[in-house]
């Protein structure tokens, strides 16, 4: 009797040893994991977080991965220094929609794109949101929880898909407009 599936193919191996190698982790502390899977100096992996592709991934110094994260590097992913990525955050490097709508799942890659996602220096993401494959994130960003972002941002801003924060963050912007009128009249 075989207890495990015995696969030639080199993708399933690679799968099969990447499971392993997480498996392995769960009795681990935050840092052990972190310098068992190679991530660079003052990072953190909290339990259950994922990397795939992690050839593909590069880390800056000092990143705090949250529990549970999903970290998809298949089309290529960087992140900067000093960032915190939190608890069940999903970050793509890839879509497989059109091979589902081409009926091609588990058939045929063909119709997979690959695109980079980039996040800068000194970002926080907060927990539950999902990044698209392709974003550029710059330096210094906020993103609230349960953000979906579908588009880039650009450096020092703050991105939400709640409606209250929205408005919140377009007072801000008028307030500060209405200071440059005053402080141009003086």
């Amino acid at each position: 009797m075989k207890y495990f599936f015995q696969d030639t193919n080199q993708d399933a191996a690679s799968i099969r040893e990447e499971i392993l190698k997480y498996r392995s982790t769960f009795l681990m502390n935050d840092k052990e994991r972190a310098i068992f899977l190679e991530l660079p100096e003052g990072c953190r992996i909290r339990e259950n977080a994922k990397i795939f592709a992690p050839s593909k991934f590069k880390c800056g110094t000092n990143v705090w991965i949250g529990e549970g994260a999903i970290l998809d590097a298949q089309g290529g992913l960087e992140i900067g220094n000093f960032c915190q990525i939190g608890l069940y955050v999903m970050i793509w490097s890839h879509s497989s929609h059109k091979q589902a709508l081409a009926g091609e799942t588990t058939i045929s890659r063909d119709k997979i794109t690959y695109t980079p996602t980039k996040i800068g220096n000194n970002c926080f993401i907060a927990g539950h949101s999902v990044i698209s494959a392709g974003v550029t994130i710059g330096n210094n960003v906020i993103i609230a929880p349960m953000s979906f972002v579908d588009r880039d941002l650009p450096d020092n801003s703050v991105f939400s898909n709640n409606r209250k924060m929205r408005e919140m963050e377009r007072k801000i912007d008028s307030l500060e407009k209405e200071l440059m009128l005053i402080k141009a009249k003086l």
